[in-house]
């Protein structure tokens, strides 16, 4: 079983944020990005049915010895924990998004998938990313922020559902509630413009790119940053743990490729 994938045309926009942005996670200075060519984007985030595939083909097993997972108020890795039971509570479906995977699990997969068809498959880059997202959009949010009950019509974020099941979290919640205080099956919200969904909320998707902050010698052709040393790679999009603010096509996650974590998953690219 294949990701179902979209077409994403070429095109330019302007890519990051500087106005109230976190200290520590400056999304500056803002640039032009120009994406010459056309790629294929996963319609939705791989999920846990199609990792599974990857798993039973090749026997791939994750290092580490457990994945942080969200105790009411705190994250703690937990033994026993892994994509195939990220301590929701109850068993894992096959449409929800995978979780609790490492930078170096989405390799796999993605090497997997361009052996096992022989087509180009891939991580997204940063900068196609914000593009695939954005679908082109230059707001804040991909959404109406004058509207409260927006963010709930296209993603899975935390909400008031997820400030009910948390309710010390220090995290800001959407004001409205998208009927899932934890992760979604995936496509349950609208997709953007580009036929694109869940681009923001339910899991955050690793990217190719080494962090760099504040941009520097970033590309600007659409490729990715792997001219820096790597001890972070990015990560976009949110969670449906993350708080609201966070919930934008700028914000950039920065994360050690070793992380596992119940809100971390991916999606896939492919050359044409």
């Amino acid at each position: 079983m294949c990701p179902e994938m979209v077409t994403v045309p070429p095109g330019e926009f302007v890519m990051g944020e500087v106005e109230d942005t976190e200290r520590e996670r400056f999304e500056g200075p803002r640039r032009e990005v120009h994406i010459n060519y056309s790629f294929a984007v996963g319609r939705y985030e791989v999920t846990s049915g199609e990792y599974r595939q990857f798993v039973a083909a090749t026997g791939h097993k994750s290092a580490g010895t457990g994945c942080n997972v969200f105790l009411v108020d705190t994250v703690k890795a937990r033994p026993g924990t892994s994509w195939a039971d990220p301590d929701y509570g109850r068993p894992i479906k096959d449409n929800e998004p995978v979780a609790c995977i490492r930078w170096s699990d989405a390799k796999s997969y993605v090497s997997w998938l361009a052996g096992h068809t022989g087509k180009k498959y891939r991580l997204l880059t940063e900068a196609e990313w914000e593009y695939a997202a954005r679908a082109g959009t230059q707001g804040r949010y991909v959404w109406d922020a004058s509207n409260p009950g927006e963010p709930c019509r296209y993603a899975n974020t935390h909400d008031e559902s997820g400030a009910k099941a948390a309710p010390t979290l220090p995290s800001e919640a959407a004001r409205c509630d998208d009927g899932y205080a934890g992760v979604a099956p995936v496509g349950s919200f609208a997709p953007n413009t580009f036929g694109l969904y869940d681009m923001i909320g339910n899991v955050w998707e690793w990217i190719e790119d080494c962090y760099q902050m504040p941009y520097g010698a970033t590309p600007v052709d659409g490729s990715a940053q792997l001219a820096i040393g790597c001890d972070r790679r990015g990560s976009r999009g949110g969670s449906w743990r993350s708080d609201i603010k966070r919930q934008r096509p700028a914000f950039r996650g920065r994360d050690p490729e070793a992380l596992t974590s119940q809100i971390f998953g991916m999606r896939v690219a492919r050359d044409l």
